[in-house]
């Protein structure tokens, strides 16, 4: 793994952050960029947009949405210079997560993505089990939400609660307990990886 510089992804004190999502349809990619529209702007009182792009198919197609979250207006919806990148599928990670302006950090879900080593050298990136923690959690279709929590720990691009009440208020009726215990999941591994890097382990 490249080395998880912890105040290099942190975004919480700046005043816009553009963000990219990609995965395949199906993972909950456009949902995922849905709640943190959300609790930028319903709970963190932000301004925000999503745009939101599909592959020719509806399900294991391609799949991208991009976030900008600014604290003043947004005039222009499509992510030009990207803060973060996450991504969660190989032709996610190959289309658009290499293609990243070299200090774009990348969130990648390390079940699902083999990075390029040789092109990673120097980058930042952030690798975590989302898919796995998501299994652990006896719903593999919740990696979309462990990997918000994942993002939110790792980066602090929202406030947290803010995120929490995002998913409570966005996740299909009667799965918010599991939908808000996939984003502890992540939440929490996102915080122990910083943890540990920061202690030499």
């Amino acid at each position: 793994m490249a080395p998880v510089q912890a105040g290099s992804f942190d975004l919480a004190h700046r005043d816009r952050a553009e963000v990219k999502l990609g995965g395949f349809g199906g993972q909950g990619i456009i949902l995922a960029g849905v709640i943190v529209g959300r609790a930028a702007t319903v709970y963190a009182g932000r301004n925000a947009v999503l745009s939101q792009s599909y592959g020719p198919e509806s399900r294991g197609g391609a799949c991208m949405a991009e976030i900008i979250i600014s604290d003043g207006e947004i005039s222009y919806p499509r992510v030009v210079t990207p803060d973060l990148a996450v991504m969660m599928s190989q032709e996610a990670y190959t289309s658009h997560g290499l293609r990243r302006p070299p200090q774009t950090p990348l969130i990648i879900d390390e079940d699902l993505v083999k990075t390029d080593d040789e092109a990673e050298k120097g980058r930042l990136l952030f690798k975590a089990p989302t898919t796995r923690l998501a299994e652990g959690l006896g719903r593999r279709m919740v990696a979309n939400i462990v990997m918000l929590g994942v993002l939110c720990g790792a980066t602090r691009l929202v406030n947290a609660e803010a995120m929490r009440q995002a998913v409570a208020t966005s996740v299909p009726k009667g799965t918010e307990e599991l939908n808000l215990r996939a984003f502890e999941a992540g939440h929490d591994y996102a915080l122990k990886l910083l943890s540990d890097t920061e202690r030499g382990k």
